[in-house]
């Protein structure tokens, strides 16, 4: 189907949201990388997000799925088919030592609504630049804490847009991956369960941790996060430290001279830029230190 057809297919399904053609990605992805998508689509309303998984299956479209756009590289060329950015279906509610969080709400404003709340358990998530869809795929962690930990039940839609509820047990979830991941699902909310804490002591947690972040992190440019899994026995980012590679790249792309783990958009970066640094890092320890460094970001989109 031509774009166009699938821009009047979706027309009359999406009557809240936007619906866009050719819009560049590079406006929606934290390494402001990133060709056009044939349609983008970001829906107001789960009905809208379910129409839009349903009308691509239906029609054999592609789809993708985006939320916060913080583990994501996007090839120059773009991607092709529909681009479903979840963004605005961001509500959280929190009712006793519950949160129900839609897909599109940044796990950072869950935890500072838990804190705010006193509820302790969702600290670890107060430097993690993604969404609950995008949290909940892969299973996100940070300073000893992960989803898995908190998490009582996840909503879904499948393949087909049947929607679906997934208790805990069902998730599969491991290190960086779930059952979401390996089975194609969308996140539309998901459910924690929290306990009640003391105020003082949340509140210090997460200045710590968000010191920590700060004081270590690239925040100043932009990047895709921590572009490698940890290896066993391993810690990506000192490997690469070790092998010299902080500083290194192509183009505006480079490996972060304050965090080896990152790969940071420092001046005008080229997706090709970001992927081929990508590629010499992964090259480089595998020669020095034998060990295939696994990615942590997703690769999408074509090449231009």
């Amino acid at each position: 189907m031509s774009k166009e057809s699938v821009y009047n297919g979706l027309k009359t399904r999406i009557q809240k949201g936007r619906l866009l053609m050719d819009e560049p990605l590079c406006k929606y992805t934290k390494t402001k990388l990133g060709g056009a998508a044939d349609i983008l689509v970001i829906p107001q309303t789960i009905e809208e997000m379910q129409a839009t998984v349903t009308y691509a299956h239906d029609h054999d479209v592609p789809l993708l799925l985006l939320g916060n756009g913080s583990n994501m590289v996007v090839r120059d060329g773009g991607v092709r088919g529909i681009v479903l950015h979840v963004a605005a279906l961001d509500r959280i509610d929190v009712q006793g030592t519950t949160i129900v969080a839609e897909a599109g709400a940044h796990l950072i404003e869950v935890s500072r609504q838990a804190a705010a709340n006193s509820l302790t358990g969702f600290e670890f998530a107060c430097g993690i630049p993604g969404s609950i869809g995008g949290g909940m795929m892969m299973n996100a962690g940070a300073y000893g804490g992960e989803m898995k930990d908190v998490v009582v039940s996840v909503d879904v839609l499948t393949k087909t847009g049947e929607l679906k509820h997934l208790e805990k047990e069902e998730l599969a979830l491991g290190y960086r991956t779930s059952i979401i991941a390996t089975e194609g699902y969308y996140v539309v909310r998901a459910t924690f369960e929290l306990k009640k804490g003391d105020q003082a002591a949340i509140d210090a947690k997460i200045a710590d941790l968000t010191h920590q972040r700060e004081s270590k992190q690239p925040l100043e440019y932009p990047s895709a996060g921590s572009v490698f899994k940890r290896p066993p026995g391993h810690y990506a980012g000192k490997l690469i430290q070790d092998s010299g590679l902080q500083g290194k790249g192509f183009g505006g792309a480079e490996v972060s001279t304050k965090h080896a783990g990152f790969i940071v958009n420092k001046e005008d970066a080229t997706a090709t830029d970001y992927i081929e640094t990508i590629r010499m890092v992964r090259r480089e320890v595998k020669e020095r230190y034998g060990i295939e460094l696994e990615l942590e970001v997703r690769i999408v989109g074509e090449e231009e």
